[in-house]
């Protein structure tokens, strides 16, 4: 058994149900209150060791534990990062589901359920937030068993209803699940373990059972055996003070040791360079925000640990790494890398919006996002805006398409100023979602402008009675009073009688003494008619309709028609019936 590794456990579930806060508490850290928007971005890992896992389940402990600790990988909780928590899943032994037991199963929720399922990966439910269930008195840090029992009855009745409820949720998605100390056989039931990551209430039996399971069900298949070469995933590349780039990263296999030469995925090509140092950070320290780490000469799967070594500058985070013994090594894992960001990255001559991100996992989770929002893509690809690609999107002829988004990566000066000259819009920021939530938000503006302008351009129905007693003028032009019946009236348009034929163009419009352009239901004021003489043409008493063309005919039918009064409407469709007597398929 001395090759037996820390178990990996991936810590899934909706936004803001409390993944990090729980993971806070058991490593009594302030994670979640560094995360930009309070929302996991990258996926961290934290190793806590036997000896404090042992100090926090004291009241619980079994001394019957082999393993030397756990290892946890808080994943991103917004939808858009499926497919690192698949990553998460694949690379993880167990899981924690993070339910609010207020909220119960939302889409994050069932996302990460169907990444369990299809990974076939054990989880523990952690039902968490039970402090703000109606009437429960909090007990800091105390077992649950033991909070529950010092419980009103009223407190009790409701966290139990939540409990059925999450219950009878769960196995609509094809689990079956049960409070965790109602269990009897946890090889057929999936354990509920209420919780409170703000109080610690319930965390010794979450750690306890997921031991238990990792014990029982990981040690005797091999599964947790760490052997041969290093293997693992880079979560970031940072530069650090007196150190220089540096990678955080999880080894998820083998043991790797300083000295030990490494291939990782870069921009360009794969990166085989030498280890100079691991660092790791000190137990139940999330190695993303730790300043103090400490140096070892090797390390054993799994673990968390920063890698210094020569020429990182260029690996691409979410790439995966190993050692390595001799060239075909490197053409192997070469192959394998290539193949992986050409099936992901986007390259096309087509319409769409360029998308730059700072990871592998980022660029597919967005490329999957916007995809679901049916938004096409021209280029996606890792690395900084630069000005190719404001110039990529420029060439786009639909201009709800030009436009980059990028996420957590720079935006080159030039790109900048190409962006200003051609008016392209750039969608940079820290959180996925908002990114993806403003450019959809000027999106829908930008198209709802356009349409304005669309329908603006239309020439509308309009129908108007000529005042006998308001002739001002018989020819050249003829003026004379008019009555807006329905629709609208404008300076330029053309006029026709109730059979069609026609009278002449609106050459000017005046109300009250005053030129206007437009003129709606309900106005009297007098226009000046082109080439008709009152007496002749006109007797100055007719009804007459606004000439409307066919194209702008065939928009108004199918589109606007429903969105007019009761009045304009009607005249519109006795403007049909006067041209469609002359042809029955006139604006159809």
């Amino acid at each position: 058994m001395k090759n037996i590794r820390t178990p990996i456990v991936a810590v899934l579930g909706h936004v803001d149900h409390g993944k990090t806060t729980l993971l806070d508490k058991i490593r009594k850290s302030r994670v979640a209150a560094k995360e930009a928007g309070g929302i996991t971005q990258h996926i961290g890992a934290t190793e806590i060791p036997i000896k404090i896992i042992e100090s926090i389940c004291r009241e619980i402990w079994r001394p019957n534990i082999a393993l030397p600790g756990l290892l946890f990988i808080d994943t991103p909780g917004h939808k858009a990062f499926t497919n690192l928590r698949k990553r998460g899943g694949a690379l993880a032994d167990l899981a924690i589901l993070v339910i609010d037991i207020n909220e119960g199963v939302m889409p994050q929720t069932e996302e990460a359920i169907t990444i369990l399922r299809t990974f076939k990966t054990p989880f523990v439910v952690a039902a968490n937030k039970i402090d703000k269930i109606p009437g429960w008195q909090s007990r800091e840090n105390e077992p649950f068993t033991k909070s529950y029992a010092m419980q009103e009855d009223f407190a009790k009745r409701n966290l139990d209803t939540k409990i059925y409820e999450l219950v009878a949720s769960l196995y609509k998605h094809g689990f079956t699940c049960e409070r965790f100390d109602r269990i009897r056989d946890f090889t057929k039931t999936v354990a509920i373990v209420p919780v409170s990551g703000l109080t610690g209430e319930g965390v010794p039996e979450l750690l306890m059972i997921l031991l238990g399971l990792a014990q029982r069900y990981l040690v005797g298949s091999l599964k947790l055996q760490a052997d041969g070469k290093a293997k693992g995933t880079i979560l970031e590349i940072k530069e650090e003070r007196g150190v220089g780039v540096t990678c955080d990263a999880i080894i998820y296999d083998g043991t790797l040791k300083v000295g030990d030469k490494i291939v990782i995925g870069g921009k360009d090509d794969v990166i085989v360079t030498n280890v100079k140092a691991i660092l790791k950070a000190p137990p139940a320290r999330e190695m993303r925000v730790e300043s103090k780490f400490i140096r070892v000469d090797s390390i054993t799967a799994a673990a968390g640990i920063k890698i210094v070594a020569p020429n990182l500058e260029k690996a691409i985070a979410g790439s995966e790494f190993e050692a390595v013994e001799s060239e075909e090594d490197v053409q192997r894992f070469r192959e394998r890398v290539r193949k992986e960001y050409e099936e992901i990255a986007i390259r096309t001559e087509g319409e769409g919006i360029v998308l730059k991100t700072d990871t592998i996992g980022s660029l597919e989770a967005m490329i999957n996002e916007l995809k679901y929002h049916n938004i096409p893509i021209k280029k996606a690809e890792v690395g900084e805006v630069d000005k190719r690609d404001v110039v990529d999107v420029s060439t786009n002829k639909e201009e709800i398409n030009k436009a980059v988004l990028a996420f957590n990566v720079k935006v080159s000066p030039e790109a900048e100023d190409e962006a200003r000259k051609y008016g392209i819009k750039i969608f940079e920021g820290d959180i996925i979602y908002t990114i993806i939530d403003n450019f959809l938000k000027w999106r829908d503006e930008l198209k709802i402008t356009r349409e304005k302008q669309r329908i603006e351009a239309l020439i509308k129905p309009g129908k108007i009675k000529l005042l006998k007693d308001f002739v001002f003028r018989r020819s050249k032009p003829a003026i004379i009073g008019v009555r807006v019946l329905a629709g609208e009236l404008r300076r330029g348009g053309e006029l026709i009688k109730p059979d069609g034929s026609k009278v002449g163009e609106v050459r000017s419009m005046q109300k009250e003494g005053k030129n206007v352009a437009i003129a709606k239901a309900g106005e009297e004021l007098a226009i000046a008619i082109e080439d008709i003489t009152i007496g002749r043409q006109l007797e100055g008493d007719e009804i007459l309709y606004v000439e409307i063309p066919e194209k702008h005919a065939k928009i108004i039918e199918r589109e606007l028609l429903n969105s007019f009064d009761e009045e304009t409407r009607k005249s519109f469709l006795e403007y049909l019936e006067i041209k469609r007597k002359e042809n029955p398929f006139w604006g159809k």
